[in-house]
């Protein structure tokens, strides 16, 4: 009984300790003896890599293609690589005399169009071979003046420019109004103007540039018509009285009030600019109208 009771014991105390995190310290270093020993490495043949392939010579060396073309009748013999794009060919063919240039270029071998992004080798051609020489519809290819119709319009030199005519511009000619009588607080009159050609026009030999006249003016006012400038038609609408007078008038003659001030308001704003502000605030206040901002 002693004997089991001992190992149910230590079976108990190895079992708690088996649950207890195992903690190292900072500086623990494992033994020699359990570390893991290294795998010795032995010295092994390894073939040789392969060698890389060359292209041979007649591959890589250059060969004479004949491009021809049926209509117009031209033939070109130019020197190319197989490796070389037929892109590349293109602009090569291009700079020869009378070529097309390269984007309307199309280039057949057996009737089969040749893509711009393949290579020539790709095609099989062979040297002294011959291809078709086209261009795209549309493009007028004259071998004799290619230069003229293909190419931009030469830039002129300086010279030249130097012996074009110069002409100077004109000023604007600014042609004042003749002097009026203004009243106290009416607005001059715009001046009118005179448009001059622009300097960047060229005459024709035959031809004569005149300058556009353009009057600006303003429409005149009620009181200007009505002679704003007389002291004796001043003297009588700068009364109270009168506006009164006539406030009466267009009361009889309309019927609904509203009218008839509106029409009263308008009379009164055509000619308040030969009034005064005192005589504006006069009238006002004896009619008994009040305007926008007591004006």
């Amino acid at each position: 009984m002693a004997e089991q009771a001992e190992l149910a014991f230590v079976k108990n105390y190895v079992t708690n300790i088996s649950s207890q995190p195992v903690t190292f310290a900072d500086d623990y270093q494992q033994p020699l003896e359990n570390t893991l020993k290294r795998v010795p490495v032995l010295p092994v043949d390894l073939p040789s890599p392969p060698e890389r392939k060359t292209e041979s010579s007649t591959t890589s060396a250059s060969i004479k293609v004949t491009f021809k073309s049926l209509k117009p009748a031209k033939s070109y013999t130019v020197s190319v690589q197989p490796t070389d794009t037929i892109a590349s060919i293109k602009a090569q063919l291009a700079t020869e005399p009378g070529a097309p240039p390269a984007d309307v270029q199309r280039l057949l071998l057996k009737g089969k169009a040749l893509a711009d992004g393949k290579l020539l080798k790709e095609y099989d051609v062979k040297n002294e071979d011959t291809i078709n020489l086209m261009v795209k519809p549309g493009f007028t290819w004259n071998p004799s003046d290619i230069a003229r119709t293909a190419s931009p319009a030469p830039i002129p030199s300086d010279a030249s420019l130097a012996s074009l005519p110069v002409v100077e511009p004109e000023p604007i000619v600014l042609v004042p109004e003749p002097k009026q009588g203004k009243s106290r607080h009416g607005h001059s009159r715009i001046p009118s103007v005179v448009l001059s050609p622009s300097p960047s026009l060229t005459p024709a030999p035959d031809e004569k540039l005149t300058d556009i006249p353009l009057i600006l003016d303003t429409s005149l006012s009620l009181s200007a018509l009505a002679g704003a400038s007389d002291p004796q038609y001043h003297a009588t609408i700068s009364q109270a009285t009168f506006w009164e007078k006539l406030q009466n008038f267009l009361i009889a003659e309309f019927p609904n009030p509203s009218d008839a001030s509106a029409a009263w308001e308008t009379f009164f704003c055509a000619s308040k600019g030969s009034l005064t502000a005192s005589e504006i605030a006069k009238i006002r206040d004896r009619v008994g109208v009040t305007g926008m901002a007591g004006t």
